[in-house]
């Protein structure tokens, strides 16, 4: 006896119907059998056909736990772990907010761990050490408003990692609780580099990578190893050329961002080192922060009859910040963009002009060093 695996499912009417055509076929000639509905056999077949369609269900859920291609989330992972390749967690937002203060006559303090949230609540930030903020006081271990001084910049962290704490300029404006002598919090810029955690599509691309970059000293085994340090968002790869642009054969600079335009040297490091674990013996490298292009943006908004206009431009300068401080390294920014990014932004918008960039009309080119932030946002 012998059979035949075709490698297809079967549904559950299939498995009962080809247990009945066996049978019938081996209990001919002797008489035909019985599978009306409510039979003895009908039912045992029905019964097996539900054991089938279990058994089937599990083969295949293993089948989809031992290919990256079908697995998901920590299945994934684990799959993933074989290979020392480990997904790239979320990342929290970080940023300056301004405490401020009504009557400055006596001495104010700060301590890390104190909240403040956005008008509406849903996103939490903490303040956190900052040994290069001048109003940071190490021995005290808190951030001091002195006497006479009625504002401090203080430095906050997103209590949840992700892109849902980059907040723009102005969201951030309630104290989660009173902080004796300080009256407003509010930040003057918008917080970046908070950054998701990578997605099952992304971390099977990056494992691509991986695999075709293992053992090579090539712009691409490079890039991969910048890509697998934690809060890199963008970057860009120059070789046999200096930082200066003078001919350097035998040397590359790699340019990273953590979405700010401003890393910190500790990323800045991170990344010298993977850098370091990939290039060839005897190639000269160097890793840099990206210069930032200031992209000062000047719109007038046309709105419908029974919208609120400030609700409007509130929600076009988010729209605006949040695509130009999300560009990437060497990415230009569109002058016609920013028309299309207002009118997506709410329908109450019905006219954006006149509107400039940077004082023209012209598109802001960035170049491989270089990365475009908000300098500014006028919109009214």
């Amino acid at each position: 006896m012998s059979s035949t695996i075709s490698g297809q499912t079967q549904g559950f009417d299939a498995l009962v119907s080809g247990q009945a055509a066996v049978m019938q076929a081996a209990a001919t000639p002797v008489a035909p059998l019985d599978f009306t509905v409510g039979s003895v056999l009908r039912a045992i077949a029905e019964g097996s056909a539900w054991i089938g369609l279990w058994l089937q269900g599990l083969i295949l859920q293993v089948l989809t736990l031992t290919r990256a291609a079908t697995s998901n989330g920590s299945d994934l992972d684990s799959w993933m772990a074989d290979f020392t390749v480990t997904r790239i967690a979320a990342t929290p937002a970080v940023g300056e907010v301004t405490f401020a203060r009504y009557t400055p006559s006596q001495l104010a303090v700060i301590t890390p761990g104190v909240t403040v949230t956005t008008g509406d609540g849903t996103q939490v930030f903490s303040v956190i050490a900052d040994t290069t903020n001048a109003s940071w006081n190490a021995a005290a271990d808190q951030y001091q408003i002195p006497v006479g001084v009625t504002s401090i910049p203080v430095t906050v962290q997103a209590n949840t990692p992700g892109t849902a704490g980059n907040v723009a300029a102005g969201q951030i404006s309630l104290l989660s609780s009173p902080i004796s002598g300080v009256d407003t919090v509010v930040n003057p810029a918008a917080l970046g580099g908070g950054a998701d955690a990578e997605s099952d599509t992304a971390l099977r691309a990056r494992f691509a990578n991986f695999i075709n970059t293992r053992s090579l000293s090539t712009t691409a085994a490079v890039g991969y190893a910048v890509s697998a340090v934690p809060g890199v968002m963008s970057w860009s790869i120059t070789d046999n050329y200096d930082f200066n642009g003078a001919y350097d054969p035998g040397s590359l600079y790699v340019v990273v961002d953590d979405g700010s335009g401003n890393p910190p040297s500790s990323l800045i490091s991170a990344v010298s080192a993977a850098v370091d674990a990939t290039v060839g013996c005897g190639i000269r490298f160097s890793v840099f922060p990206p210069q930032s292009v200031g992209a000062a943006v000047t719109m007038t908004l046309a709105t419908q009859a029974g919208y609120d206009h400030p609700t409007a431009v509130s929600a076009v300068v988010s729209a605006l910040t949040s695509y130009i401080n999300g560009l990437t390294v060497g990415q230009s920014l569109a002058y016609l963009k920013l028309a299309q990014l207002a009118f997506n932004a709410t329908p109450a918008v019905i006219g954006v002009t006149p509107y400039t960039l940077n004082g023209g009309t012209a598109d802001l080119a960035a170049g491989s060093q270089q990365v475009i932030r908000v300098s500014s946002m006028s919109v009214s």
